[in-house]
């Protein structure tokens, strides 16, 4: 789901807002989620996950082009850990 059409699923789930409070809370709760993990906060939705941020230590990587081999500095990424309730609910029914 891209980021246009949860705002149409959310217009039609609430027909009763307009567009441009809709789009006002996804940006807002999006720009949320950023700003905290780039302060290298922690953000916890109850029942459908965390966001969290890794750290990657340096390594020698290979340019594919050339095979020659890179230096990749340290860096960090943005982590997701899916929550209980939504892990449950995605696997319910599928096999191991």
């Amino acid at each position: 789901m891209t980021k246009s059409e949860l705002i149409v699923a959310l217009m039609q789930k609430h027909p009763h807002l307009q567009l441009k409070d809709i789009n006002l809370i996804v940006n807002t709760v999006f720009e949320s989620i950023s700003s905290s993990l780039a302060e290298n906060n922690r953000v916890e939705l109850r029942g459908f996950g965390a966001f969290s941020i890794k750290a990657r230590d340096p390594r020698v990587g290979r340019n594919p082009k050339t095979g020659e081999q890179v230096l990749v500095s340290k860096k960090h990424i943005p982590f997701f850990k899916t929550g209980k309730d939504l892990h449950a609910r995605i696997n319910k029914g599928r096999k191991a």
